[in-house]
C-alpha cells in the first residue's frame, strides 16, 4: 500500500475554503489532465492490453468527474477557466527517468502518488465543508482516487518485481514529500 510521506496539514483548506470557486476551477482542469494523460498511456502503451483496458477505464472515470465539477460550477454561474501550470506535477515529472522500462514504471507510480495526493486532499475538503452536496461529492472523490493508485501499483505489478517497485516508489514519495511541505497552500489541489 502506497503511504505518502508528508501529510497535507488541514490548514491548508483555508485558502480552498476562501476561495471555493478558484479551487473548482482547478479541479475541473486536473480531472481533465488526468483523463488525458489515461489516455496518453492508453495509446503509448497499446501493445499493452491491461494497460489499454485500465487507462481507457480511468479515462472515462476522470472525464466523468469533470463533468461532475463543471456542473457544480455551472451551478454557481462559474465557467471553466484557462489551466495553469501546475508546479507539483511538472516536478514531479522531472523525475521520470530515461530508458523504455524505467520510464514505464516511473509513469505508472508518479500516477499513483499524484493519485494518493489527490485522494488526501480531497478528503481534507470534505472535512471542511459542512454537510451537504459538495461535501458528499468530495467524499466521493476522495474515494475514488484512492482506488486510482492501487490501480497503478497493481499495473507495475504485473511488469516489475516487487522490490523494484517498493524502491522506485520509495524514492518518489520522499520527493514528493519535500515537494509538497515546500509549496504554497492555495486554492489549487497541488
Amino acid at each position: 500500500m502506497l503511504l505518502l510521506h508528508f501529510r497535507t496539514p488541514t490548514t491548508w483548506t483555508v485558502p480552498v475554503l476562501a476561495d471555493f470557486d478558484d479551487f473548482l476551477a482547478d479541479h475541473a482542469n486536473a480531472e481533465n489532465k488526468a483523463s488525458g494523460m489515461a489516455m496518453s498511456m492508453a495509446l503509448h502503451y497499446s501493445d499493452k492490453a491491461d494497460i489499454v483496458r485500465a487507462m481507457i477505464d480511468l479515462a472515462i472515470e476522470e472525464l466523468a468527474h469533470f463533468r461532475e465539477v463543471v456542473k457544480i460550477m455551472h451551478g454557481r454561474g462559474l465557467d471553466l477557466k484557462k489551466d495553469e501550470k501546475d508546479p507539483y506535477v511538472n516536478a514531479l515529472r522531472q523525475q521520470v527517468r530515461q530508458g523504455r522500462d524505467a520510464y514505464f514504471l516511473d509513469r505508472l507510480l508518479i500516477g499513483a502518488v499524484i493519485e494518493a495526493r489527490g485522494a488526501e486532499r480531497f478528503g481534507l475538503v470534505a472535512d471542511a465543508l459542512p454537510p451537504g452536496e459538495l461535501k458528499d461529492f468530495y467524499e466521493l472523490i476522495s474515494r475514488s482516487e484512492q482506488k486510482h493508485l492501487t490501480l497503478f501499483t497493481d499495473l507495475a505489478a504485473i511488469y516489475f518485481r516487487r522490490g523494484v517497485i517498493q524502491d522506485r516508489l520509495q524514492q518518489l514519495l520522499e520527493f514528493e514529500a519535500e515537494l509538497v511541505a515546500s509549496l504554497p497552500h492555495r486554492a489549487r489541489l497541488h
